[in-house]
């Protein structure tokens, strides 16, 4: 896709600005796919059926051509702006950017999530009679980012909730991650004036975390019969989500594009 059709679908006042920052990437379940830029350049990028397979060479042509079409536009833009693209001094910000991951990684939230991941494999490792079928083959449908809906509605049951505590398992610790990155390179003057982008990875990760919660006590329904390991790991989400509500107190709060309604008072 050249640059200027990345511009065309850039400018359409269809999309919801900044809406693909705080979403939880999961497009097959989302209600603002029409509304997304990212989701619409990826359609139009692979509208091809072949270009969807990473194993063909059709696939990789055109995330070429995506490359080359925004490094294009990112040249424009920069030379208009003023910036000088070959000014950065790749050293000092590499060490700089080593140094934060390595703050992050070792945060208490941060590790906490990641034992989190961990905790999961070896539960679906341990309870492999639970399932009649591999669980990459079930047939799931369960509502999603719908406001005032909860994901756990009628009709929803055991493969539902499966799905929901495999896609979070890993994006809590990812969204904390770029929670905590955000919050270490941040200037303060800047906080003070504007929403901080660390609190929107925040809430992501605090909704992921409370829906999390919510499939691990649907699949607990489901079995009654030894459930201490499922009570731990709703005990561990929960202790989770209080300490990340601390570290990050405006997450809650924050507002994302789309997804959040504004609440005005009178």
């Amino acid at each position: 896709m050249d640059k200027e059709k990345i511009k065309k679908l850039a400018g359409s006042k269809q999309f919801i600005t900044g809406i693909y920052n705080y979403c939880d990437q999961w497009c097959e379940r989302c209600p603002f796919t029409s509304r997304c830029l990212n989701f619409a350049l990826g359609e139009e990028q692979f509208a091809d059926p072949q270009s969807r397979d990473i194993a063909n060479e059709v696939f990789w042509q055109k995330l070429a051509e995506t490359f080359q079409g925004s490094l294009d536009l990112l040249g424009e833009t920069a030379e208009r702006e003023g910036i000088d693209l070959d000014a950065l001094d790749t050293d000092e910000l590499a060490e700089e950017q080593r140094a934060n991951e390595e703050v992050a990684e070792n945060h208490e939230c941060c590790r906490a999530a990641r034992t989190y991941g961990e905790m999961v494999d070896d539960w679906f490792d341990s309870a492999t009679d639970l399932f009649g079928q591999k669980e990459e083959e079930t047939n799931l449908n369960v509502l999603h980012d719908i406001p005032n809906v909860s994901p756990f509605g009628e009709g929803a049951g055991f493969e539902e909730a499966v799905q929901v505590v495999r896609w979070y398992q890993q994006l809590i610790y990812a969204k904390l991650m770029r929670a905590m990155r955000g919050q270490l390179e941040e200037k303060p003057e800047i906080h003070d004036e504007f929403a901080s982008d660390w609190d929107g990875s925040a809430k992501v990760a605090l909704i992921a975390i409370d829906r999390s919660i919510a499939a691990w006590g649907e699949i607990r329904s489901h079995y009654p019969l030894d459930d201490s390991d499922i009570l731990d790991l709703m005990v561990y989400l929960d202790r989770l989500r209080r300490r990340v509500e601390k570290v990050f107190p405006g997450a809650r709060g924050f507002i994302r594009p789309g997804f959040d309604k504004v609440r005005l008072h009178s």
